[in-house]
């Protein structure tokens, strides 16, 4: 068996096109630090807020003074979702999206909610039953 064969290309081809990213964007390319200025707004407050942290919409229509990205985050959050996943949904840098939420907060558009914690250590009566099971083995 013959391994396949690669085609070259003329250079009257041109480059190969680029598949477009989200709203368009190239995909590896870095986003423009102006934009993300102008998304954030020169305050820039950012609340205490985890990339874990659940965010969930008080009502999912915005109000007419809401950016665009701003009404992306309230249609996204019906469900709670984590800051990360919106972050990445939005393809927006963390620190962005915690700006916007932080402006949501504060006009009580969007409920934060704690990641649940688990206790640091396990039940002691469940660490002695798997300590018998494995003696009777």
């Amino acid at each position: 068996m013959t391994p396949p064969q690669r085609q070259r290309r003329s250079p009257q081809d041109g480059p190969p096109p680029q598949p477009a990213g989200p709203a368009g964007r190239k995909p590896g390319r870095g986003g423009n630090p102006e934009r993300l200025y102008v998304v954030a707004g020169p305050d820039g407050e950012r609340a205490d807020i985890d990339l874990v942290t659940l965010i969930v919409a008080r009502s999912p229509d915005p109000p007419p003074s809401a950016t665009p990205e701003q009404a992306a985050l309230l249609r996204l959050c019906v469900a709670p979702l984590s800051v990360a996943e919106l972050s990445a949904y939005l393809s927006l840098p963390f620190s962005v999206v915690t700006v916007l939420l932080t402006e949501l907060m504060t006009a009580e558009l969007v409920q934060v909610r704690s990641p649940v914690v688990r206790e640091a250590l396990p039940d002691r009566s469940l660490l002695e039953a798997v300590m018998h099971g494995l003696q009777r083995l």
